[in-house]
């Protein structure tokens, strides 16, 4: 039987009044940390985004469906970009994955400093002509109360996001998972209390992941007097589906003086995908074919 290591649990209580989405990601935060070669405070800005990018994939209606996240601030990591699929395939990247280490005045990396203050803007396209965008300030740059707030006035949907990313003494990734838990229009007074106070108190999702429990057991731990229904358990992992046809019609995209440019100059292209850095030569004759194709 194979152990599935990084997946989101999905559940609702028995009043049907709120759900709650909890994931473990350790080794899908490692792979992106390996893939980018980032530095502690890089790991934990882009394993926090694509740990809650997992689970608002999954959030969506259709296997096609994806969902983006896009985090532009002026802090010095220039940028946080994740893309997330329905099935839980999770990419992403930062603009600058080699950013210094700092610490914040209680002793953990400083996310909200590498941030900086800006917009964060959610994406999520359903495959019409039009994707639908939100858009909220960066209250914190610490990502997950950007993501409470942006729910809140973006999409009028209260939510608690917890997101946490622990990084080892070998820079490896010792632990990362997160939780999103949503309340639902039929909420009563006395549930909503129970429940702002178990959020209040909550130990840190990196802390129980390290610990060893697992979403199930977050799951039942903290809401075991709420009558949890366990509604589906999705694998997720850090997947890139970038394809060569898919880079050249990019390329194309370019027009034929900047494509002629290219051959004059350079006698051809290399283009790295942003999420996996994989490497695509184009050669001078494939440049002339491209622009014969326009």
């Amino acid at each position: 039987m194979i152990k599935i290591e990084n997946y989101v649990v999905r559940a609702i209580d028995k009043n049907k009044s709120f759900r709650v989405f909890i994931a473990k990601t350790t080794e899908m935060v490692e792979k992106a940390r390996k893939t980018h070669d980032l530095t502690p405070v890089a790991a934990a800005a882009l394993g926090r985004t694509i740990t809650a990018g997992a689970m608002m994939g999954i959030m969506q209606k259709n296997e096609k469906d994806e969902v983006s996240i896009v985090i532009k601030g002026d802090g010095p990591i220039g940028g946080i970009t994740v893309v997330a699929k329905k099935n839980g395939n999770t990419k992403g990247y930062v603009g600058n994955p080699r950013i210094p280490i700092e610490l914040n005045e209680a002793g953990k990396l400083d996310v909200g400093k590498a941030v900086g203050t800006g917009k964060l803007t959610v994406i999520r396209d359903y495959g019409l002509k039009e994707p639908y965008i939100g858009q909220s300030d960066l209250i914190t740059g610490e990502i997950a109360e950007d993501l409470s707030n942006y729910y809140a006035s973006s999409e009028q949907q209260p939510s608690a996001v917890a997101l946490g990313v622990l990084v080892d003494k070998d820079l490896s990734i010792k632990a990362s998972g997160g939780m999103i838990i949503q309340v639902l229009p039929n909420i009563s007074e006395d549930d909503l209390g129970l429940l702002e106070h178990k959020i209040s108190v909550m130990t840190p999702m990196s802390t129980l992941i390290e610990q060893g429990y697992t979403p199930e057991q977050i799951l039942e731990g903290l809401f075991e007097d709420m009558g949890m229904e366990l509604l589906e358990k999705v694998p997720v992992d850090y997947v890139c589906d970038c394809k060569r046809d898919r880079i050249e019609k990019a390329l194309i995209s370019v027009g034929k003086s900047e494509l002629q440019d290219m051959i004059e100059k350079d006698h051809g292209a290399e283009l790295t995908c942003h999420f996996c850095n994989e490497k695509y030569q184009f050669s001078e004759s494939d440049l002339v074919e491209m622009i014969n194709s326009l």
